[in-house]
C-alpha cells in the first residue's frame, strides 16, 4: 500500500495560482498585461475559477472589474471588499497587484474547506486598471466602486488612438453604466488589500509581513517642450532651439531637486522625442513627471521648484514648455482598527509585524473615499517591483496567506459581537 500524496501547502498552491496568472501576459520579459488587452481577458478564466472554488460567484462589472462575492453579500449584507488589480506596468512582475486578488482567494478556499463560514459579506475584486499604463488614468475601477469616477477619463486615449471608453466596449464593460457601481458606504464593512512591499524595509527586518499605516500622495504631469527642427548637418550649433537638449536639462534639474528634498521620490519616466530621426533637430519632446509625498506640503513645493526650473530653462534655450497635470491623489491614512486588527492576526500567527508606510500608490487611494482601508505589506526580494525579477519566497506566501485567515476569522467574531460590521 503506497502513502497518499500530501497536499500542496497553501503558500505552494498561492505560487502555483500566480505562475499561471503570469502565463497570460504579451511576448517579452516579465509580465506584461494592459487594461481591456486580449491578455487582461484571458486571465479572467483562470480568477473566475478561483473565485468559485472559494465560493464565490464572479462577475465582470461595467468598468472591467471582475468580482466575486459570497452569498451573504449578494443578499445585501454588509460586507468585506478584498482585492487588488490584475495589470501590470510594462515588463513588470507577477507579484504586483496579482498577488492581492490571489491570495484572499486563497484564504477564503482554506477556510471553506477546514468548514468556517464567516458570518458577513465577502466581496474579492479584480480591479482592471490601477497602474494607469495603457490610457495614463489609474484606479478606473476603484474609483468606480468608491463612487468617484469622473466620465471624463472615457475620453483618454491609447498610444494607438483609441480611448478608453472604445477599449472598455469592445472589452464587454459598459461605460454608461459605471456610475450604478458606486456601493453605499452604510453596505461596506472596510476594504482590505494584501500587496508586495514594493521595498526593502521588510526584507532588512527579516519579516514575513508588516502592517501598513498610510498610502502616499502622488501626482503626474505631462510635460511639452516645443523648438524647431531642422537639418543636423547645416545648422549651426549656437542657435539651435533643440527641445531634446532642453528637454535633458530639465529631468536633470528635476533629478536634483528630488535627490536634495526629504520625504520626496520622483521619476521621469517616459519620453517621446518628435521627430525622432538620426539627422534632424528634434523639434519636440513629450516627457512624464511623477512625484510622490506622505507629506501634500512637500510634494507641492517640489513640484513649484522643478516645474518652475522647467520654465526657466525653457526661456533660456528659446524653447516652449506646456504643463498638464493629468493625475493627482492625496495620501490617505488606513483606519486604526484595521491596522490594529491585522497587527493582532499577525501576532496570532507568531509573525512580527512593524508598521510600514507604502510609498507606492494603490486601489486604497480610491476606496478611501468610500470606507475604512486596510493594508497587508509581503516581503519582496531585495525590495524589487515594476520588474521581472520581482519575486516572494513560497515560505512568505503561506505565512501571508495564514494571516489573512486569522483576520477573517477574527472579524467574524467581532461581527457576531456587534463589531464593525
Amino acid at each position: 500500500m503506497t502513502d497518499s500524496p500530501k497536499p500542496a501547502s497553501l503558500g505552494h498552491r498561492l505560487m502555483a495560482r500566480l505562475d499561471e496568472a503570469a502565463r497570460h501576459s504579451r511576448p517579452g520579459p516579465g509580465v506584461t498585461r494592459l487594461f481591456c488587452s486580449d491578455e487582461h481577458r484571458a486571465v479572467l478564466a483562470p480568477i473566475a475559477d478561483w473565485m468559485r472554488q472559494a465560493g464565490l460567484s464572479p462577475e465582470l462589472d461595467a468598468s472591467g472589474n471582475l468580482v466575486g462575492r459570497n452569498e451573504r453579500a449578494r443578499r445585501g449584507e454588509r460586507t468585506l471588499i478584498m482585492g487588488s488589480h490584475q495589470d501590470t506596468v510594462v515588463e513588470g512582475g507577477k507579484y504586483d497587484g496579482m498577488l492581492g486578488v490571489a491570495l484572499p482567494l486563497q484564504a477564503l478556499q482554506a477556510l471553506r474547506e477546514a468548514g468556517s463560514e464567516l458570518p458577513y459579506g465577502v466581496e474579492v475584486v479584480a480591479f482592471g486598471d490601477e497602474e494607469g499604463t495603457r490610457f495614463q488614468s489609474t484606479l478606473i475601477g476603484s474609483r468606480a466602486l468608491a463612487g468617484t469616477f469622473d466620465p471624463a477619463s472615457l475620453a483618454a486615449r491609447d498610444a494607438d488612438g483609441t480611448t478608453l471608453g472604445e477599449a472598455l466596449e469592445a472589452f464587454g464593460g459598459k461605460p454608461q453604466e459605471i456610475p450604478r457601481l458606486a456601493r453605499r458606504p452604510a453596505s461596506v464593512i472596510g476594504f482590505v488589500e494584501v500587496h508586495i512591499e514594493q521595498g526593502p524595509v521588510l526584507e532588512r527586518r527579516d519579516h514575513a509581513v508588516g502592517v501598513v499605516t498610510a498610502l502616499t500622495g502622488i501626482e503626474r504631469h505631462r510635460l511639452v517642450v516645443r523648438g524647431k527642427a531642422g537639418h543636423a548637418g547645416t545648422t549651426p550649433m549656437p542657435g539651435r532651439r533643440d527641445a531634446l537638449v532642453g528637454a535633458a536639462a530639465m529631468v536633470g534639474e528635476a533629478d536634483r531637486i528630488l535627490n536634495a528634498t526629504q520625504d520626496l521620490v520622483g521619476v521621469v519616466g517616459k519620453l517621446e522625442v518628435r521627430p525622432n530621426a538620426v539627422n534632424v533637430i528634434p523639434a519636440e519632446v513629450h516627457f512624464t513627471l511623477e512625484l510622490r509625498s506622505p507629506d501634500a506640503a512637500v510634494r507641492e513645493r517640489g513640484r513649484e521648484q522643478i516645474i518652475g526650473a522647467c520654465r526657466r530653462l525653457a526661456r533660456a534655450r528659446g524653447l516652449e514648455l506646456r504643463d498638464e497635470r493629468t493625475y493627482q491623489a492625496e495620501a490617505v491614512a488606513c483606519a486604526d482598527w484595521l491596522v490594529e486588527a491585522l497587527e493582532s492576526a499577525c501576532r496570532a500567527c507568531d509573525e512580527p509585524a512593524e508598521r510600514l508606510f507604502s510609498g507606492a500608490g494603490h486601489d486604497g487611494l480610491a476606496m478611501h473615499d468610500l470606507t475604512d482601508i486596510g493594508m497587508l505589506f509581503v516581503r519582496c526580494r531585495d525590495g524589487l517591483s515594476h520588474h521581472p525579477d520581482e519575486a516572494i519566497s513560497v515560505a512568505d506566501a503561506e505565512r501571508a496567506t495564514r494571516v489573512l485567515m486569522r483576520f477573517l476569522v477574527d472579524l467574524g467574531a467581532t461581527v457576531r459581537a456587534g463589531g464593525p460590521a
